[in-house]
């Protein structure tokens, strides 16, 4: 006879330490598991977190004779609520050991709260914004993660399910393997749109100039063009300046690509980011003396790119100008020693990104799925 599942609200701060290690612990040996920096995950628990002015959250772990099973977070993400006039919570930070019983304790212990909240639905994996986690891995187990997102072992599916959940959306991750030679045409093409609607793009000497001049034009651009697809919300001001910090060691002006017009308003841009992944594995993303090491050669000699944000102004979104951010990617792969891009999520839906993939060599290597339960 297995012994009781007990859940219990995250309080404390051995409670918090018990829920960010979990995963770390559940992964240690799987090389294809990418942690979270440890200290973007304590943040989550700090009272003043910048998510906590337009959200609420709860946590839970599951415990099974003393030990810890499972955990998963709770979001009642109001601006998203407001914004698409529903009753959500989003659900996150799921991880369990594969047992039924675990998760649905899990699962049930979430449902119970946002039904307190007057709340009637519950998706997810969904983090607080589109800039965190989100999606479940359900193809592509085999392959590393990207640090961006979330790995998850193949059984969390069943688990899902099984507690009455169904696709709400999928996302599809992609391989892009650099070209051998430069596409011509590409260039070409890029050249004359840049001469039709006099566009230019942005040069600058460091990451501090770049952020000084484009970080917040970009920001407005990712509400503006990001605003109608799935699960995204608003910056706040405070949201925007942890990010900003955040981006401060990782974004080089070589990896930001922006274009303006002949008034210096943002176009289109795509960022790039050095991947990290192997550089955080091994410390379970502490910066560690030897993890900041790696890290640092990781952003300064990257081997493969993650693909993080691509963005354009309704006014441009039909004209195909953001093949000029392509253009501007690519000329630089080719001066360096870099395999491939990983594009992280598009929808499944987004055929206007997906088929400028078609341009490249590609795989279509992974899928991850957002998940619905009507609870009332």
């Amino acid at each position: 006879m297995p012994s009781s599942i007990i859940i219990k609200e995250v309080k404390t701060k051995k409670e918090q330490r018990q829920f960010i290690q979990f995963p770390l612990k559940m992964y240690k040996d799987n090389p294809n598991f990418v942690p979270p920096l440890y200290g973007d995950e304590k943040a989550i628990f700090k009272k003043d977190y910048p998510y906590y002015e337009t959200c609420e959250a709860v946590y839970y772990l599951a415990y099974r004779d003393g030990q810890v099973v499972g955990r998963i977070s709770g979001i009642l993400q109001k601006a998203s609520n407001e914004l698409r006039n529903e009753k959500r919570v989003r659900f996150t930070r799921f991880d369990a050991i594969d047992d039924q019983d675990v998760a649905n304790a899990l699962f049930g212990a979430v449902e119970k709260w946002a039904l307190e909240k007057g709340m009637d639905t519950i998706c997810g994996p969904l983090g607080f914004s589109d800039l965190e986690r989100e999606g479940l891995l359900i193809e592509g187990f085999e392959h590393l993660a990207t640090f961006e997102e979330q790995y998850n072992a193949d059984y969390y599916q069943k688990l899902i399910e099984n507690c009455g959940y169904g696709k709400e959306v999928d996302w599809l991750e992609h391989k892009i393997l650099v070209p051998k030679q430069k596409d011509e045409k590409m260039i070409k093409l890029a050249n004359r749109m840049m001469e039709k609607y006099k566009l230019h793009v942005g040069k600058y000497k460091n990451t501090k100039e770049l952020l000084k001049h484009a970080g917040e034009k970009v920001f407005a651009l990712i509400d503006e063009s990001y605003r109608n697809l799935y699960g995204t919300v608003p910056f706040t001001e405070g949201v925007r300046k942890m990010v900003m910090k955040s981006f401060q060691l990782i974004v080089k002006p070589q990896y930001c690509h922006v274009v303006f017009d002949e008034n210096d308003n943002l176009v289109c841009f795509g960022l790039v980011l050095p991947s990290i992944a192997k550089a955080v594995q091994k410390s379970q993303g502490r910066l560690t003396l030897p993890a900041l090491f790696k890290l640092l050669k990781a952003i300064n000699k990257p081997e493969i790119l993650d693909l993080a944000l691509i963005g354009v102004t309704d006014e441009y979104k039909s004209s195909g100008v953001i093949i000029i951010t392509f253009g501007q990617m690519i000329e630089y792969l080719h001066n360096k020693n870099i395999s491939h891009m990983e594009t992280n999520l598009n929808l499944e839906t987004n055929t206007s990104i997906i088929s400028l993939w078609k341009r490249f060599e590609t795989e279509q290597h992974k899928r991850r799925r957002s998940f619905v339960k009507k609870i009332k």
